[in-house]
């Protein structure tokens, strides 16, 4: 079984409940947490899901934001793909037939 991994990112949606409306308002918030951000990893950061994040940038997210991680990230499925059988439109277990072995006559 093969399962593929995918996940949400709220921080948008965070800041909005915070009444935070401009990207530019966490750069500050950020470096008082010893996070170092341009405008623009911050704008991506808000706009984009991240596909790496520190630690610390995490940490310091949830700290302004005053949330957990969870809130922040909500993972899901995006695709399961499993074992096919012989007959992929049928659900049921494929039938088990017994085999005979049977040995030459040795007369």
């Amino acid at each position: 079984m093969i399962r593929k991994m995918g996940y949400q990112w709220h921080l948008r949606l965070r800041m909005a409940e915070k009444g935070m409306y401009a990207t530019t308002d966490l750069v500050p918030l950020l470096a008082e947490r010893g996070v170092e951000l341009s405008r623009e990893q911050v704008f991506r950061l808000v706009t984009q899901p991240p596909q790496r994040l520190t630690m610390d940038t995490l940490a310091a997210l949830c700290d302004i934001l005053d949330c957990q991680p969870n809130d922040l990230i909500e993972v899901h499925v995006v695709n399961q793909k499993l074992c096919r059988t012989a007959d992929a439109t049928d659900a049921t277990p494929p039938l088990v037939r017994r085999t005979t072995v049977r040995r030459p006559d040795l007369s």
